[in-house]
């Protein structure tokens, strides 16, 4: 009988009735039953996590993608075998993708670890789909790599080119502040999304490819074909082929997926102005290996590792033009010095040599070079004071510059009701200058800490032509938007956070010059209001994945996972900076 850790294919993970041998007999008297025969089933598995879903346009070239995975397993020796999880799609999950995230991180572990396979193929796209796969693939320990469904190309409106989703809320806006009529409005809604696959910015979803490819638990060069091109179908097949390889190598992903390759990957998260929820889920990944992400270090950082990729919503371009400019190993080229090249990727070398091995650079416009960049520091900026004793976030490339540095009296809604009763009352006392502040819509609050930190400009102020006003909340943004807007402020209200004690009149000092987030009110008035302060109970009624939820998340410093899933000890902190 073979030793456990020998048993590779079809004699790993065998079922338990008692009797191995008939276990493993069982099992490949049901697989042929799909017309396999012991010659395919002899051969290494390399499992496809299919996440398509009809709900999810962003996953629609998933069909194509998994077969192209499969001609690349077979090409190189191995079994393919598609399995689904859970989809998420950011607009078709209430009430937040967020909420849902940690449910498909437990789907995609559990199934890699009830299944047979010798490696993994980890298909996502849409926001939070590859934080949840890499979750769940970080703690099961089977080799595994990430194939991304890549971006949509952008449309074109009245000859102006459009892409989803910056260029959603701009025409949104526009539309709230009646610069453009219903008509347009509709006419537009056509061409935002004029293919399948994620964000034509660099949004959460690019934002997270990205990242993958930093951390090397993608391909080289995987990040940036768009989901409708040859050169994503290429990408795919080579993923399976290189899984197979990755089984003989054992490459699992505590190899990969370092402390090293988690400060590569916050290097580019902060060069490529990418979505605050980058910090989030990189957060959550890390934790389940053992790794904080301590947010001190990643803002000092942030002062020296400038914005390059002029792309939207911090430039101008789009993922397709980022793709065409030799994609994120032009990116990794600039940022070289600051990198660990020794960190392994999932093609058996190491970053440098991935680098070096690359087709040589050429000249564009889309990265810029280190010394002139579109902004001089990192894209996110970390906050800290009285109104966020543990850290709040503010995309600081791209908001205002003219806010950036902002004292005014705080407006307040306190949830995410009160906001859309409120926001568009033309009684409602606000001003230009004033600060909008949303309470009660962090990971408990919610639940699910949503994507409405946006806050809408009050559409009395919108008519008049104020485009931007500083927002503060405890949940988060859209990585496609763009404001001078506080997020993730934490400890979050509902758990009785500071920002719970925030009233309407009060003056708030935001200087993202100094790092910092104030309530100019004093000790005194605060503590008697937390005497008076009513704080979230969970309702004894509550039942199933909603309970879970709310008793188990963590706040957005930890990743909003849940406590149960993250090591049972953090022994590393990055970044760890350099002298």
């Amino acid at each position: 009988m073979d030793k456990p850790a020998e048993r590779g294919g079809l004699k790993k993970g065998l079922t338990n009735y008692g009797d191995e041998g008939f276990s493993l007999f069982l099992r490949k008297a049901f697989i042929k039953g799909a017309g396999y025969t012991d010659d395919a089933l002899s051969r290494p598995i390399v499992a496809i996590a299919n996440t398509g879903s009809a709900y999810n346009p962003c996953h629609g070239n998933a069909p194509q993608l998994v077969e192209a995975v499969k001609r690349g397993v077979m090409l190189a020796g191995g079994l393919p075998v598609e399995f689904p999880t859970i989809s998420i799609a950011e607009s078709f999950s209430h009430p937040t993708s967020m909420y849902l995230r940690n449910l498909m991180s437990m789907d995609t572990e559990e199934m890699i670890r009830a299944q047979p396979m010798d490696a993994v193929v980890l298909i996502g796209g849409c926001d939070k789909t590859v934080p949840a796969q890499l979750m769940g693939a970080a703690a099961a320990g089977v080799p595994a790599i990430q194939l991304v469904t890549g971006a949509m190309l952008t449309g074109s409106h009245r000859g102006e080119r459009v892409g989803a989703c910056t260029d959603c809320r701009r025409y949104w806006a526009r539309f709230r502040g009646d610069e453009i009529d219903a008509r347009e409005i509709d006419d537009v809604n056509n061409q935002l999304v004029p293919t399948v696959g994620t964000c034509s910015v660099m949004g959460t979803a690019s934002t997270m490819a990205c990242i993958a490819e930093a951390l090397g638990i993608m391909l080289p060069g995987g990040a940036s074909a768009p989901a409708v091109t040859a050169d994503r179908i290429r990408v795919a097949e080579r993923t399976g082929a290189t899984a197979v390889a990755m089984i003989a190598n054992k490459l699992t992903p505590d190899r990969i997926l370092t402390p090293a390759a988690f400060e590569n990957a916050l290097r580019v998260l902060l060069a490529v102005g990418g979505s605050t929820n980058g910090i989030i889920h990189l957060t959550a990944i890390a934790g389940r290996l053992g790794i904080e992400v301590e947010l001190g270090a990643v803002d000092k950082m942030a002062r020296e590792t400038p914005v390059l990729v002029d792309l939207k919503p911090s430039g101008q371009h789009y993922m397709e033009d980022l793709h065409k400019a030799g994609g994120l190993t032009t990116v990794l080229r600039e940022l070289k010095p600051l990198l660990h090249l020794d960190a392994l990727t999932v093609t058996g070398r190491t970053l440098g040599e991935e680098l070096d091995a690359a087709p040589a650079s050429f000249k564009q416009s889309v990265v810029r070079p280190f010394d002139a960049p579109i902004f001089p520091q990192g894209g996110i900026a970390v906050l800290r004071g009285n109104l966020a004793p543990r850290g709040a976030i503010i995309k600081q490339s791209a908001a205002n510059a003219e806010l950036m540095e902002h004292e005014a009296r705080a407006v307040v809604f306190e949830n995410a009701e009160d906001l859309a009763r409120r926001i568009d009352d033309p009684e409602l006392d606000v001003e230009a200058d004033d600060i909008l502040v949303l309470k009660g819509i962090g990971p408990v609050g919610a639940p699910g800490m949503p994507e409405a930190g946006y806050i809408p400009i009050p559409k009395k102020l919108g008519r008049l032509g104020v485009k931007d006003m500083v927002r503060i909340s405890d949940g988060r943004m859209s990585g496609t938007a763009a404001g001078t807007i506080v997020l993730h402020v934490t400890p979050e209200a509902a758990i009785g956070g500071p920002l719970a004690l925030v009233r309407t009149g009060d003056r708030i000092r935001l200087s993202v010059a100094r790092r910092s987030i104030e309530l100019l009110v004093n000790d005194a008035e605060l503590g008697r209001r937390r005497e008076q302060l009513q704080t979230h109970t969970i309702d004894p009624h509550e039942r199933g994945y909603r309970k879970l939820f709310l008793t188990s998340i963590t706040q957005a410093d930890h990743g909003c996972d849940f406590d149960f899933l993250r090591a049972s000890q953090q022994t590393v902190k990055v970044p760890k900076l350099r002298e």
